[in-house]
């Protein structure tokens, strides 16, 4: 398993549901909402003003220990 920037919120949530500690911890609060479930990571990460490789790598960080 492993998210990609292209990757909407919704289909990383049906990967791992614990992903959404993660995205939460980063300040991305509104992962419960309806309408974020369409959005990519990347497109949230700009509106939050996150830096989407930093958030990808503490994501697929933490599916990499789901691995073992």
């Amino acid at each position: 398993m492993k998210a990609t920037k292209d990757m909407t919120i919704g289909e990383l949530l049906i990967m791992d549901r614990g992903a959404a500690a993660i995205l939460m911890q980063s300040g991305m609060h509104c992962v419960g909402c309806p309408s974020a479930a369409g959005e990519t990571l990347e497109e949230a990460s700009m509106v939050h003003g996150m830096d989407i490789d930093k958030l990808l790598g503490d994501i697929n960080g933490y599916l990499a220990t789901k691995g073992e």
